[in-house]
């Protein structure tokens, strides 16, 4: 997935918000809480993809050859496509909506009711 597929897919989301930071890695957030991220860390890296898991996805997915535990996030089970085709663009794209129901499910009723976010 490229990144421009990467934005065009988080764009997709309620009330998800982009944000550039961290060496001009593409981080996109719901309710100021980030779940996916995209990022280019030297010439010639064509992009890095890591998303928040479930405690029991994040024990999967780790054990998977071109996928490793998200430098950095680790410790709260993000997950980084380490490798290009590590994962198809359809299990991708299923694991970086898992990602944003979870960060989403820990937003309070309050600020959910305010971004008008329905989980299902």
């Amino acid at each position: 997935m490229t990144r421009e597929e990467f934005d065009s897919y988080c764009r997709s989301f309620k009330a998800a918000t982009n944000v550039v930071q961290w060496g001009n890695a593409s981080v996109w957030k719901v309710g100021g809480k980030i779940f996916a991220i995209h990022s280019v860390w030297g010439e010639g890296d064509g992009g890095k993809i890591s998303f928040k898991c479930s405690d029991l996805g994040y024990e999967v997915l780790k054990e998977r050859p071109g996928l490793v535990p998200a430098p950095y996030l680790a410790r709260a089970k993000w997950i980084q496509v380490a490798e290009p085709g590590a994962m198809s663009a359809e299990e991708l794209r299923a694991d970086i909506a898992a990602a944003y129901q979870i960060v989403a499910r820990k937003l309070t009723r309050a600020k959910r009711a305010e971004l008008s976010i329905v989980l299902e």
